[in-house]
């Protein structure tokens, strides 16, 4: 039986090097360590995924003369989702132009020169498709789901839309009217607003600072001249992703994007525009409205950009911190220490902790929602709970923040859909993606000792950004909380 486990084991190397093409040295360590513990029963399971996990699919990728890459993964699905992830979002705009690319997301679905706005919306219903976009501060994407043999309608619709959309004055205007109720909606939801605000003050005066849907007078503003600028100033090839997941053909899906997008894109000269720099800067925005029920807040620290070495150690620190509502069962069984803290002194109705990464930096850090009366409390609790993680944190504590960030993993690449946007994403990010035994053996290098070294790189004694709404009268000063960021005395805590 070892014998034989031990042979699978070896065998795995090969097998993963011919569908996903990277290095064998990682995988017959992570083979290795596997095989020492393959006889207990608690890590049978792992084992048993990481076999099945060799009949993923392989995601294979081109890039056309004009710099645009072609990614797709076939999983023989009759089903589709294709799309096209830009590297383009308001991080690029500046002040007078803040709110352009989301602007220019709504304009998409306006009309092209070949389809009014009616046979475009006709001919994706006639379809049963759906044709969607968004707007991020470093991503912009337009994508569609449809049956897998409708996939070169799909594909002409999308390269007809961001490249011939008419951006009528009417159009434009009448859209105005759109984006402000928007911006009224978005304000009646405080986690949007607290997150906006802790933006703007982590990266005061810079691009991430701004808000993706811009001041309400760039909205009033924003000219037909501004839309065009950013199509032919950001729209180019090499920052353009095809991604494709479903029933497709990377063949075919390459011919496609050689037909419509081949030549167009190259049409779009100029230099590449640099990324603009962001400076996190630690500092607090409070808006005190002590007629509001519950306080709303967010404390974060500068975190690191996608490709930077401690992006999977954080990612594992902030499941390991993970989130809590007051509607979840468990109490003092929860596995998350914090949570177990919360729950037993009834601190807070929700928190939830966060890792958003851009291409340079990143937020770490938590929200949650609290009694005006217990605002300082759970704000103590929070701040122990980091520096635990600094000088503490135990191997089994790491071990199920792994297990369950794995899991996560996994389970979030259910359907085409976020599959496609997971090709997409790591593209833009990564230039390749990355595959899932990969990510695995990379969260199972993480140790308690790296996420106590990377907290305290990161998390100790760093001033924080701090963005508070609501009856936030007992919310310590801010010298008071940065005092917080170090080693807590043993009388402090609760």
């Amino acid at each position: 039986m070892a014998a034989a486990a031990a042979a699978r084991v070896m065998l795995l190397p090969v097998a993963r090097r011919r569908l996903w093409g990277f290095s064998e040295s990682l995988l017959i360590r992570g083979a290795a360590g596997r095989s020492l513990y393959f006889g207990e029963n608690r890590l049978r399971s792992t084992q048993a995924a990481t076999q099945v996990v060799l009949n993923v699919p392989e995601t294979r990728v081109t890039c056309l003369e004009s710099g645009l890459r072609v990614a797709s993964e076939d999983s023989g699905l009759s089903t589709c989702t294709v799309g096209l992830w830009i590297d383009a979002g308001s991080r690029y705009e500046n002040e007078k132009n803040n709110g352009t690319a989301h602007f220019l997301e709504h304009m998409a679905f306006k009309g092209t020169k070949k389809r009014s706005q009616l046979d475009l919306e006709l001919e994706i219903e006639n379809m049963g498709a759906h044709l969607n976009a968004y707007t991020s501060r470093e991503q912009t994407v337009y994508y569609a789901k449809a049956f897998s043999k409708d996939l070169p309608r799909a594909v002409e619709i999308l390269a007809d839309i961001i490249q011939n959309s008419t951006l009528g004055e009417a159009e434009i205007e009448r859209e105005r009217g759109v984006i402000l109720r928007e911006m009224q909606e978005v304000e009646t939801n405080l986690q949007e607003v607290v997150f906006d605000y802790l933006h703007a003050t982590a990266y005061q005066n810079t691009a991430l600072g701004r808000t993706i849907l811009g001041p309400t007078e760039n909205i009033k503003s924003i000219s037909r001249k501004d839309l065009v600028d950013y199509i032919t100033t950001h729209y180019k090839g090499p920052r353009i992703v095809l991604a494709a997941a479903g029933g497709v053909s990377h063949d075919e899906l390459l011919d496609l994007a050689k037909f419509h997008f081949g030549d167009s894109l190259c049409a779009h000269k100029g230099e590449i525009p640099a990324l603009p720099p962001c400076t996190f800067t630690g500092s607090e925005i409070r808006v005190r409205d002590d007629k509001m029920p519950l306080a709303h807040l967010a404390i974060a620290v500068e975190a690191v950009g996608w490709a930077h070495p401690d992006t999977i150690c954080l990612m594992v620190a902030n499941t390991l911190i993970g989130n809590w509502d007051r509607s979840f069962g468990g109490g003092m069984n929860l596995s998350s220490k914090l949570a177990q803290l919360t729950c037993h002194g009834n601190l807070c109705h929700s928190f939830q902790s966060f890792n958003t990464s851009y291409t340079d930096t990143g937020l770490w850090g938590l929200y949650m929602v609290c009694e005006p009366a217990t605002v300082a409390d759970m704000l103590h609790v929070v701040q122990k709970e980091w520096m635990r993680l600094c000088t503490s944190v135990t191997e089994s504590e790491v071990a199920r923040a792994k297990n369950l960030l794995k899991t996560n993993m996994l389970l979030q690449l259910d359907g085409s859909t976020p599959i496609c946007e997971d090709i997409g994403r790591q593209m833009l990010c990564y230039n390749r993606r990355i595959p899932i035994p990969e990510l695995e053996a990379r969260i199972d290098a993480v140790n308690a000792e790296t996420i106590r070294e990377v907290c305290t790189k990161y998390i100790y004694n760093r001033s924080p950004a701090i963005a508070a709404v609501g009856p936030i009268e007992q919310l310590p000063d801010f010298k008071q909380i940065c005092s917080n960021m170090c080693w807590l005395s043993e009388h402090m805590y609760l």
